[in-house]
């Protein structure tokens, strides 16, 4: 089992200059032939520039767009976990459930609800040391997204590709979280696990409470963290490029708003903590707190320890498609002009 990850994702963002590149030699070309139309019958003055060709520039712009691509992909540092380790560590299993559901875009928690909850994760992954991890994800259904691991890395790795479309139905099922959870920890532990909820708490779907009452009976501490405004707030979404507010099936802007009751009843029931999230903090470091006063108990796991560069691949596709690139000349050479290899018209 390899697993592949990017060393330096940020420089991804680079292929978002391709569409820009494709847009600014359309924009050159239609202004080209539009010059060229001025001097009279496009064919015929075509014929007076026999040099002139249409398709070399079209090739050029592939090249470099290959070129651009490879080298994104280079600096990135795609990377491919080679050793696998078995460690053991004296720690507690934590399974954090997040809400996916659309009411988590509000933005009264900047940069959104999901957004705020997904970085305060991150942040909780990187303060743990000894323990395990795993994340589920709900909405209308509960979705296991990263089993209980301690590989801190991929479960990172895969924190950031989390939105709503993760789990196809709607609502918000925070009782069949809270069952999935109990059903996810490690076989054979009976002690030193935590559930983390982490929701507005508008529970359409089942009970929650009844569901950390179970967790309680198992051993198993259910905490809650109520993110979002009491008072309310639209949904924003973006459909189509705009920007517009998420609307029920009458056309009423959907307001969606802080269930703090349901979640303070739920902590209680499962002998976990209620925190409220605001814009400064989500509450986990307490939540954390409260988990690190558990007794720990030795638990297995096996983490990548070593990964492996792949960028060479990809630096030698980048040099050829640069050098091809320079090597096009956008005039036909005369000399050559025998060879029709680029014969087509765009």
């Amino acid at each position: 089992m390899n697993l592949f990850r990017f060393a330096n994702p940020e420089y991804l963002y680079l292929l978002l200059a391709v569409p820009l590149l494709i847009l600014i030699f359309v924009i050159n070309r239609i202004r080209q032939n539009r010059a060229v139309e001025q001097y009279g019958d496009k064919k015929v003055v075509l014929r007076l520039l026999p040099d002139l060709s249409s398709a070399r520039p079209v090739v050029k712009l592939i090249f470099a767009i290959l070129a651009l691509v490879f080298l994104s992909l280079m600096l990135a540092r795609p990377q491919f976990g080679s050793k696998i380790e078995d460690v053991k560590r004296k720690g507690i299993e934590v399974i954090v459930a997040l809400d996916v559901s659309n009411s988590m875009l509000a933005e009264d928690i900047q940069p959104s609800r999901l957004e705020r909850a997904k970085q305060a994760v991150s942040r909780l992954v990187e303060n743990l040391t000894d323990d395990k991890i795993g994340l589920i994800v709900f909405a209308g259904d509960a979705y296991i997204q990263i089993p209980v691991t301690a590989d801190y890395v991929s479960a990172k790795m895969f924190l950031s590709t989390i939105n709503p479309s993760a789990v196809p139905k709607q609502g918000t099922a925070i009782g069949s979280a809270i069952s999935l959870a109990m059903r996810s920890f490690s076989q054979g532990q009976d002690k030193s696990r935590a559930v983390i909820v982490i929701t507005d708490g508008e529970n359409h779907e089942d009970d929650p409470v009844a569901a950390a009452t179970e967790a309680a009976k198992q051993g198993i501490v259910v905490h809650t963290v109520g993110i979002g405004s009491p008072d309310g707030v639209p949904i924003s979404l973006t459909v189509n490029g705009k920007r517009e507010f998420l609307k029920d099936h009458e056309g009423n802007t959907v307001i969606t708003k802080l269930n703090e009751k349901i979640l303070q009843e739920t902590a209680i029931a499962g002998n976990g903590k209620y925190v409220r999230a605001t814009s400064a903090s989500l509450g986990l470091e307490q939540i954390l707190s409260e988990i690190r006063k558990m007794s720990k108990q030795e638990i297995e796991g096996k983490i990548f320890t070593e990964y492996n560069d792949q960028f060479q691949f990809f630096a030698g596709l980048a040099l050829i498609f640069l050098i091809a690139e320079f090597l096009v000349m956008e005039k036909k050479n005369r000399r050559l002009s025998g060879l029709k290899i680029f014969k087509f018209r765009v």
